[in-house]
């Protein structure tokens, strides 16, 4: 198997395109364990940078939400430390514990598909000292809506790590990890990101987002860092088996909200994976750049990680257009019949 001729192209193109990443990793993996990958460009845009390779870690930021906390709640479930349909109050009891709200109702299943009616963002690095944001986070009279309706939210995924902490008795931070996934990456082998104005430095081997770095550099959310192959290897395993248990990997997988499954974003009109998918087909993207794609239908996962943020978030490059282009020439290429 070979990376096709246009799916190169256009991720030169990208790399080559003054607005694009400095960077761009693919792989490719099939149902019958080929795998193919390709390193483009340089982890950041200086002359004297080394080429990328394969040992340069990512951030991945929201594929965290998928690689790490909704995995490792349906690890939880099954190890019978929660159920998917208990409320928060079980599992949170000083979760906004004077105030009359509807989130003590909600539930890890409603977290895990945005349906839960909570906001997508807030702030809280500007919060002050991670001990204080993490207090306050419980108790935050959060706006919260009627439940049912998909609402995409980066504060759901925050109570999910929180619940986890909790069940485990351990912080996120301490949570193991597979092979080519880590939360403390070594910058000098680093991708770098965004130039960040609230830190006011090149961001290399720190954690991007705002957020789970004011909370320590993990949260529910965002904080994971991997390898093209670490990435890929996940994918692979939801591909052809070994994820989670059979259960539990079938829940992840299955449709549980319109256009959401229980960890990642199904196949849909519009959808990043591109419009050549099988309706079998999910997948899940992060705001720096990356994603990660399955297609059971068809036999076939991809991973495309860049620093589309870098070194800034403020420009004109259609990484959704680049996601949605790669997918459909690998999958007019690749697809099984």
């Amino acid at each position: 198997m070979m990376i096709p001729t246009r799916t190169r192209a256009l991720l030169d193109a990208a790399v080559q395109d003054p607005q694009g990443p400095s960077a761009a990793a693919l792989g490719v993996v099939t149902a019958a364990g080929e795998r193919v990958t390709l390193h483009l460009g340089r982890p950041r845009h200086a002359p004297d940078a080394d080429p990328l390779s394969g040992d340069h870690w990512w951030d991945l930021a929201s594929l965290t939400k998928p690689l790490l906390t909704a995995r490792e709640i349906l690890r939880a479930a099954g190890d019978g430390l929660l159920d998917l349909d208990d409320p928060l109050s079980r599992l949170l009891p000083d979760l906004a514990w004077m105030q009359d709200t509807p989130l003590h109702g909600r539930t890890p299943r409603q977290l895990l598909t945005h349906t839960a009616g909570l906001g997508a963002w807030t702030p809280l690095y500007t919060w002050g000292a991670p001990e204080t944001i993490r207090a306050r986070f419980l108790q935050e009279p959060w706006e919260v809506t009627e439940a049912g309706p998909v609402r995409y939210s980066d504060l759901g995924y925050v109570l999910l790590g929180r619940v986890l902490e909790r069940v485990r008795g351990q912080l996120l931070s301490d949570f193991p990890l597979d092979a080519g996934l880590t939360f403390t990456p070594d910058p000098a082998r680093t991708v770098s990101t965004e130039v960040c104005a609230w830190r006011g430095r090149l961001l290399t081997g720190e954690t991007h987002d705002e957020n789970a770095a004011a909370l320590g550099g993990i949260a529910g959310h965002a904080g994971l860092f991997g390898t093209l192959d670490g990435v890929l290897d996940q994918a692979e395993r939801l591909l052809r088996g070994g994820w989670l248990p059979a259960a539990a990997q079938a829940l992840a997988l299955r449709p549980h909200a319109p256009e959401r499954t229980l960890a990642f974003v199904q196949a849909c009109p519009g959808w990043s994976g591109g419009s050549l998918c099988s309706p079998q087909a999910a997948g899940h993207t992060g705001f720096t750049g990356t994603g990660l794609w399955v297609d059971p239908g068809h036999g076939l996962a991809w991973v495309l990680l860049t620093n589309r943020v870098h070194p800034t978030r403020h420009t004109s490059f259609d990484i959704q257009g680049l996601r949605r282009a790669v997918g459909n020439t690998l999958q007019a290429a690749l697809a099984a019949p």
